[in-house]
């Protein structure tokens, strides 16, 4: 839904305050955005948040929420957040999960409605954001720049996001099981040809 463009030099960090506006979203975030003061004045607005925090963050149990015996989750604790210096004044909900490869991650989070696998299952798709920028780092070059202020390098930027998202489009309306790079390069080479030659070849039809 929303994209900002910052320089090299400009923590990610600082554009929390702008994209945080929507009292209806959970906004998911890896560790490079921890910060207790930050998440304090989230809860205090009445914004949701989940993140990382790291293991060796100072924390004070409160409470341990019981886990189905099946659950994939390790434990589901309420919890003060903090040293004596830099600690958050509202209480937060630590999960520990595994992630895929075994290891030990520590979610923190100020929902207490949702259940403790939900929010485990938030965090993961959050992996989906991971494999978009590597894609964009792989597969969107820019190789020529076709203006030289800022507001035309990143009009560029934007549309190369916007052909991925249609690209992404295109694949979810044709039930396509090709990657998005694959559909990339049949739009490349039928660029001046009718639009269903490309589209049979998304859909894995021959094309008469």
């Amino acid at each position: 839904e929303k994209a900002v463009i910052t320089t090299a030099n400009e923590h990610d960090r600082g554009q929390l305050e702008i994209m945080v506006d929507d009292k209806e979203c959970m906004y998911v975030f890896d560790r490079g955005y921890l910060d207790y003061e930050r998440f304090d004045r989230m809860t205090d607005d009445g914004y949701f948040f989940l993140s990382r925090l790291r293991k060796n963050a100072v924390i004070r149990e409160v409470y341990d929420f019981k886990l189905p015996e099946d659950s994939a989750v390790l434990s589901d604790q309420m919890v003060l957040i903090g040293t004596t210096q830099n600690r958050a004044e509202n209480y937060f909900r630590l999960l520990k999960v595994l992630d895929s490869k075994g290891n030990e991650l520590h979610l923190i989070t100020n929902r207490f409605d949702l259940n403790a696998e939900e929010i485990s299952e938030m965090y993961k798709s959050r992996w989906a954001i991971e494999l978009f920028f590597k894609w964009i780092k792989q597969h969107l070059s820019i190789k020529k720049f076709y203006g030289q202020s800022e507001w035309a390098i990143q009009n560029q930027v934007f549309i190369a996001l916007i052909v991925f998202c249609l690209h992404v489009l295109v694949q979810l309306e044709t039930n396509s099981k090709r990657k998005t790079l694959k559909i990339s390069r049949y739009l490349r080479a039928a660029l001046w040809k009718p639009a269903h030659i490309w589209l049979r070849k998304i859909e894995g039809k021959a094309i008469p």
